[in-house]
């Protein structure tokens, strides 16, 4: 909330207003049984892929972007086994060539040349491989030109390090810089609301933007899923119905500085014109809104799902009141909404 007071005021506030009073109310929440939604809060999708044949080989064939979509937990887990496993193999090959070659018995020779100077054992190999690898360069331990396969296993070391590095930090940045916690200071309101606006029935929900940065090239899209059954009798349970919130007019292009309030006109296209206000008091359906934009920041694309049903369930973006309508109101020039 102080980010909210810091950019629009300390009488940034909510009011919602009966269509048939004078006084402000607000649509006291109805106690429901929690029902599974298809998107939640979060924006995580409620899908689980089932009957698949070779779904582990499908994963691994797209490894990168298996391995960005892991959590953070398995993300560390890979890169720490990764170098770890990378780095005892090759000082293990250090070691096995030193020891063929009994350089290990020889080392404190002065008048023998062996492939790698000052390696007695296993722990030195490991540290000479870690100074190359790491590009420390003590310059106590170091590759003779008495040992061809020793050059042969460096260059071996070298092309293998450089890819290790690019697929793994390659795949740490990606997942670092990815965008998902700019969607926590996106808001939308608590309530979306049917009433009249401009004599016509309409369907309104505000979204606002926190952040000082805006999103470039904003653009709003709604999704209502809700089952039905086809004339020849095929049941559709998630049969998805497009939601026009102005793309004919531009609206749906977004300047997010202020919040913004998206309307829904609806009309003889809409697919709530056959529905009545009691009629939605029972119909179970879900509406999507993705709202799409680029980072100003980062310069990359922001996606974010959020849903919201008729009623005030736990994991809702917004609760569906009929009825009501919303208001953005100015006093001193400061505009006042609370989502």
């Amino acid at each position: 909330m102080s980010a909210l007071r810091k950019k629009f005021g300390d009488d940034y506030q909510v009011v919602t207003t009966s269509s048939s009073g004078s006084g402000f109310n607000q649509p006291p929440p109805e106690k429901k049984k929690k029902r599974q939604r298809f998107v939640d809060k979060n924006g995580r999708c409620n899908v689980q892929h089932g009957n698949l044949g070779g779904e582990t080989s499908r994963y691994l064939s797209d490894l990168f972007t298996t391995l960005v979509d892991l959590k953070w937990r398995w993300n560390l887990f890979i890169f720490i086994l990764t170098y770890t496993v990378a780095w005892l193999f090759m000082a293990s090959m250090w070691w096995l060539i030193a020891y063929i070659r009994g350089d290990l018995n020889r080392a404190h020779n002065d008048k023998y040349t062996p492939c790698v100077a000052n390696v007695y054992n296993f722990p030195s190999a490991f540290l000479f491989f870690i100074e190359t690898e790491a590009t420390i360069g003590y310059g106590y331990r170091y590759i003779t030109d008495k040992c061809p396969e020793g050059i042969i296993l460096f260059l071996f070391q070298s092309i293998l390090g450089s890819i290790v590095d690019a697929f793994l930090i390659g795949c740490m940045f990606i997942k670092m810089s990815q965008p998902k916690k700019r969607a926590e200071t996106l808001m939308f309101s608590e309530h979306a609301a049917i009433s009249m606006r401009d004599g016509k029935l309409t369907l309104m929900f505000r979204v606002g933007n926190l952040r000082n940065s805006h999103m470039v090239s904003a653009q709003i899209r709604c999704k209502l899923l809700k089952s039905r059954q086809t004339p020849e009798g095929e049941f559709l349970p998630l049969d998805q119905l497009e939601l026009d919130v102005g793309f004919s007019t531009g609206a749906d292009q977004l300047f997010l500085v202020s919040p913004l309030t998206i309307c829904h006109v609806i009309d003889t296209k809409s697919p709530f014109y056959e529905l009545s206000q009691r009629s939605m008091q029972t119909e179970q359906f879900e509406i999507v809104v993705i709202l799409e934009g680029i980072v100003e920041t980062t310069g990359r694309q922001q996606r974010v799902p959020l849903s919201a049903g008729r009623n005030n369930r736990k994991g809702a973006c917004f609760t569906l009141c009929c009825g009501h309508r919303l208001r953005l109101g100015t006093e001193e020039g400061v505009l006042f909404v609370r989502f």
